[in-house]
């Protein structure tokens, strides 16, 4: 796995679903586990089979987090508003109107709330701009002008 960038935010949010999988989440699922083989045969035993399936998909999503986490560089974007970096809040204006946008790695992105990824086409134009440049990107409606206003 080839090391990625992540903001200070979505390095804890992973953290914090780690923390959860590992310490409650395994928890409740082995409390399944032997409430299940009370209940005797285990070859027919429904319970059982569905409290071993979700602890399998619980094991190997800690294990995919714990990889990510090794793999990352989070990246602090403190006082750089010279320019468009991981983490910055960019202001553009796009036929005449204002749009935010905040730049974060891939695993974070969510473009229904602002959040678009640093590997994007967005992302990719945005980087690197300071204040005042026009930027064009090449979109699925064809070549669109943003002017940066603002960095946050």
């Amino acid at each position: 796995m080839s090391e990625q960038i992540i903001t200070q935010e979505g390095y804890d949010k992973l953290q914090d679903e780690l923390n959860y999988l590992s310490l409650t989440k395994r928890r409740e699922i082995a409390e399944r586990i032997e409430r299940a083989k009370d209940l005797g045969d285990l070859s027919e035993n429904a319970e059982y089979s569905e409290a071993k399936d979700a602890q399998a998909l619980n094991e190997g999503r800690i294990l995919e987090l714990t990889n990510i986490l090794k793999n990352v560089t989070v990246v602090n974007n403190e006082g750089g508003k010279e320019e468009v970096a991981m983490g910055s809040c960019v202001t553009v204006k796009c036929d005449g109107k204002e749009k935010k946008y905040t730049i974060v790695s891939f695993n974070e992105a969510d473009p229904i709330n602002g959040k678009i990824s640093n590997e994007s086409p967005l992302g990719v134009a945005f980087l690197g701009k300071k204040k005042g440049t026009m930027v064009q990107v090449e979109t699925p409606r064809g070549l669109v002008e943003y002017k940066i206003v603002k960095i946050d």
